[in-house]
């Protein structure tokens, strides 16, 4: 990755509901009646949150040092989160609010085991597509993040930093579900890196029809997260090999709140440290401390650590590396 220029991130802007179900939703499910589910869950709680894939990579960034550049759309009622956003040092000069639409919207519950159930309501999301990243200097981006966002709209800005040689993560993540395997595989063409968790990874495949083999011919790197037990990093060694760097989950200190935006925090402190040259698993590493600063927290945008705060945390769980010396520089 480029050390001049900007990292541009893409994606969702929402208000996500978060709310809890004190009991397992595994406990209620009848696996022989899954083809008729008809379910409900009581939660105890809920909270509205500023939340969407896009600000909450771009959040994370910034608490790590960066400065992003947030490309995506949102509605009439987000001009205070616009602000929000801009006070932590993002730029939001491309973040369209929709005078007609309201922003999009999240609603997830969470159980005890962390698992969750959710829906989403594309709102002004449905029309990011109609800013494409060619509105930007593309002398002057360094990198491009395309999170879960409207499916035209991650097409056309792959297709784009393809043309024009831009590197990009690919993260379809929670758009797995809605993506055609053919969409997904022409969104990764190209890709410097693809990203998923283990979960979403399966429902790639499935629907692709590619094996993991077949996807790393075709991108150089793959991630893939596994929530509690870390995250592996496929990625090329020597001049024909391939190296998995297994990088384990950073400990919790206090309680596990909340897994909602974890994923997110986690491709933050990543990029953060490819951004400063630190080798793979270094940089996994960084990710996943940014991951449980986020996991201790309510929401998916914790509040701003210090540098010695976030420091001491990985020496606690890793231990010492000279890459540190150069993440808040």
């Amino acid at each position: 990755m480029r050390k001049d220029g900007r990292i541009v991130v893409t994606g969702s802007v929402a208000f996500d509901y978060l709310m809890t179900f004190p009991g397992k939703f595994t406990e209620h499910l009848i696996p022989d009646r899954m083809s008729r589910l008809s379910v409900s869950f009581l939660v105890d709680e809920m909270r509205r949150v500023p939340g969407g894939c896009g600000p909450n990579i771009a959040w994370g960034l910034a608490l790590l040092g960066e400065r992003p550049a947030l490309l995506a759309t949102a509605g009439m009622d987000a001009a205070e989160y616009r602000d929000r956003l801009a006070a932590e040092g993002i730029d939001v000069s491309g973040l369209r609010l929709d005078p007609d639409l309201f922003t999009a919207s999240f609603f997830v519950s969470t159980d005890l085991d962390q698992n969750q159930v959710a829906s989403f309501y594309t709102g002004a999301m449905a029309r990011a597509h109609r800013f494409p990243l060619d509105t930007l200097d593309p002398d002057s981006i360094a990198f491009v993040v395309i999170s879960p966002n409207d499916p035209p709209a991650m097409a056309a800005h792959a297709a784009y930093c393809r043309e024009r040689g831009i590197p990009f993560l690919y993260d379809p993540s929670q758009q797995v579900t809605r993506l055609s395997g053919e969409e997904m595989t022409e969104g990764f063409q190209g890709a410097a890196i693809l990203i998923v968790n283990e979960y979403e990874f399966g429902i790639l495949t499935q629907k692709t029809g590619l094996s993991r083999e077949e996807i790393e011919r075709q991108v150089p790197v793959l991630i893939v997260t596994h929530g509690p037990d870390g995250s592996a990093i496929h990625a090329p060694f020597g001049q024909d090999g391939r190296l998995v760097h297994h990088v384990p989950a950073a400990s919790v200190e206090g309680k596990a709140l909340d897994p909602t935006g974890v994923g997110d925090a986690y491709r933050a402190g990543l990029i953060r440290g490819l951004r400063i040259g630190a080798p793979w698993p270094i940089a996994g590493r960084i990710g996943s401390v940014a991951a449980v600063f986020c996991l201790e927290h309510q929401g998916p945008q914790p509040p701003r650590y210090t540098p010695g705060e976030f420091l001491a945390r990985y020496v606690r769980n890793y231990g010492e590396t000279p890459e540190l010396e150069r993440l808040f520089a």
